[in-house]
C-alpha cells in the first residue's frame, strides 16, 4: 500500500510543477481569477458526467457533510491557487519555489497542535534536508541569490496559500467516506462558487482578460490535471500514510516545476540541479524510512 501511495504523491507533484508552470504560460493570456473559474467549470462538468450515479447514491451523506466539503473545496482547490496565480504577477519563481517548501511545515505545526500527533526526529530531519534541497534549486546554487530575496506583495499572496493548502491538508483527515466521483463533484462545486466570486470581483476591478488560445490550452490542463487528477491522488495518498508524510511529497513540486521549465522553456539544467534531486529525495527517504 505504501508504493502505491508513494506513486499517487509523485504524480500529484508532477502535476502541481506542471501547474506552477501554467501559471506562467497564463500571465498575459488569461487573468488568474477567471482561470481558475474556468478550470473549475471544466473540472465540474467532467466530474458530473463521469460521476452523477455516484453523486445521485450518496447524496445523502453529501447534504450531512455539505459545509465542510464546501469550505474545503473553497480553501483547498480555490484558495491555494487563487494565490499561485495571482502571485506570479507579482514575485518571482524563486521565492515562490522557496514559499511551497514551507508547507510541511505548516502541516507538521498544525497537526502537533491539533490533534497532537507526534512528529519523529527522522521526520524533523528528512523535512529539514528537502528544504534544504528545494531552498538550493530557488536559489539557483547562489547563496547571495538567497540573501538578496525580499519580501513583496506576491509573496504575501504565497504565504496566505500555504496556510490555507496546509490547512487543507490537515483537514483531509476528516473526510467523509464518499465515492471519488461523490467526493471530487463536491469539493469542486465549493471551488467553483468561491473562484466565481473572486473572478467577479476581478472583473468589477477592470482586472479581467479573457483567455485567448494559449489562455485555453493552459484552463484544460489545470482543469484536468492539477484539479482532478492530482486532488484525487493526494486525498488518496493522504488516507494511506498521513497528512504528515503525504506533506513531504510536496518538497518534489519545486523540483518537478524546474524540470518542467527545462523540458517546455528550454532552461538550462545545471549540477545545482541534481543535487538539490538528491537531496529532496534523500530526504523523503530518511522520512519515510523511520517513519
Amino acid at each position: 500500500m505504501h508504493r502505491t501511495a508513494y506513486i499517487l504523491l509523485i504524480a500529484t507533484a508532477l502535476f502541481w510543477g506542471g501547474n506552477a508552470v501554467a501559471g506562467k504560460f497564463a500571465a498575459g493570456h488569461v487573468s488568474p481569477m477567471l482561470l481558475t473559474a474556468m478550470r473549475w467549470v471544466i473540472a465540474l462538468s467532467i466530474l458530473l458526467v463521469i460521476g452523477h450515479r455516484h453523486f445521485r447514491a450518496e447524496r445523502q451523506i453529501v447534504a450531512e457533510n455539505l459545509r465542510y466539503l464546501m469550505i474545503m473545496g473553497m480553501v483547498g482547490l480555490t484558495g491555494f491557487n487563487v494565490c499561485l496565480y495571482a502571485a506570479v504577477n507579482f514575485t518571482t519563481a524563486i521565492n515562490v519555489s522557496i514559499l511551497q517548501a514551507a508547507i510541511p511545515m505548516v502541516v507538521f505545526v498544525g497537526n502537533f497542535l491539533l490533534f497532537a500527533i507526534r512528529v519523529s526526529y527522522a521526520q524533523i530531519a528528512g523535512f529539514l534536508i528537502t528544504v534544504a534541497g528545494v531552498v538550493l534549486i530557488a536559489a539557483q546554487g547562489s547563496f547571495q541569490r538567497l540573501l538578496a530575496l525580499e519580501i513583496n506583495f506576491g509573496d504575501g499572496l504565497m504565504l496566505f496559500g500555504i496556510v490555507a493548502y496546509g490547512g487543507y491538508t490537515i483537514a483531509i483527515r476528516k473526510m467523509p467516506k464518499l465515492h471519488w466521483q461523490s467526493m471530487m463533484i463536491a469539493l469542486a462545486t465549493g471551488a467553483l462558487i468561491s473562484a466565481c466570486l473572486f473572478a467577479l470581483i476581478e472583473w468589477l476591478a477592470g482586472f479581467s482578460q479573457w483567455p485567448d488560445r494559449q489562455g485555453w490550452l493552459v484552463i484544460a490542463y489545470t482543469a484536468i490535471f492539477p484539479s482532478i487528477r492530482s486532488q484525487i491522488f493526494f486525498i488518496m495518498g493522504n488516507r494511506m500514510i498521513g497528512g504528515n508524510r503525504a506533506g513531504l511529497f510536496i518538497n518534489l513540486v519545486p523540483i518537478f516545476g524546474t524540470g518542467l521549465s527545462v523540458l517546455l522553456l528550454a532552461e538550462r539544467f545545471h549540477p545545482f540541479h541534481a543535487i538539490a534531486l538528491a537531496l529532496v529525495f534523500g530526504g523523503i527517504w530518511l522520512a519515510e524510512r523511520k517513519a
